[in-house]
């Protein structure tokens, strides 16, 4: 194994499968036997509950790594695939991080210790573009955008694409963006597709397939505290996350 690599899962437009892509993507990297450390990099902490841990019961969180530079292996707790969780005091942390030089390193210098361990990383970034989410694309190798399949959804992908020529601009120039992985697809929608083929285009982008349709399933996964790769492992979204799996692992795997 050498250095895991590292996707950062970004969209500052919050409700749009995010946090369940995140987990779902990391579980079907997990069924193909690969090691996965998920980092949860959201104050609101919904890869953390979605992975059955309380926040509020939670000892030390990313919290502690990023303003402490408490060793992430400290904070590790073992379930469907590794965690670091997160709860609210994250939201302290953007104001200390700004107060401190080379703030935007922060997790990339964290993780170092760990990328031996894993074969993949995956970062579930918080839906805004401050200095959590200018962490999480740092440390990354690759930016998958989970996009809501429609029109007010990808109003926020412009701005995301002009953040990371930022990124490479000064902190990390080999960000790449693998692709656009549609959710919440309602595919007898003319209108969901049409807003796929824009997106596609007008930031040239790939969009991967397949998408990921709407279901109440996803939810109920979350409450259980396991991803849908668990919860329901037939389930057609769950099939849709181990195909973009296979996708991500095949286009240059660790």
């Amino acid at each position: 194994m050498g250095a895991a690599r590292i996707l950062a899962f970004a969209n500052q437009k919050g409700g749009v499968a995010k946090t369940t892509t995140t987990l779902s993507i990391g579980a079907a990297l997990a069924e193909m036997g690969k090691s996965v450390l998920a980092v949860d990099l959201d104050p609101q902490a919904a890869l953390t509950y979605s992975m059955g841990v309380d926040p509020d019961a939670v000892g030390e969180t990313v919290n502690d790594v990023l303003v402490r530079r408490l060793p992430v292996e400290k904070v590790v707790i073992a379930r469907e695939i590794d965690l670091v969780p997160a709860n609210i005091d994250l939201a302290g942390a953007e104001a200390i991080l700004l107060s401190k030089t080379g703030r935007e390193y922060a997790l990339e210098r964290a993780l170092r210790d760990v990328t031996p361990l894993y074969d993949y990383i995956v970062i579930d970034c918080p839906p805004s573009l401050g200095i959590l989410t200018i962490n999480g694309l740092t440390a990354a190798a690759e930016v998958l955008i989970p996009l809501q399949c429609e029109a007010l959804s990808h109003r926020g992908v412009g701005q995301l694409v002009e953040t990371m020529a930022d990124i490479r601009h000064f902190t990390n120039p080999n960000l790449a963006v693998f692709g656009v992985i549609p959710t919440m697809y309602d595919g007898r929608s003319r209108h969901a597709r049409e807003v796929l083929q824009d997106v596609g285009s007008r930031y040239d982008l790939v969009v991967l397939e397949p998408a990921v349709r709407k279901s109440i399933r996803f939810a109920e996964a979350s409450q259980a505290g396991v991803s849908i790769l668990s919860f329901a492992p037939t389930h057609p979204g769950a099939e849709a996350y181990r195909e973009l799996a296979r996708q991500i692992h095949g286009r240059g795997g660790a």
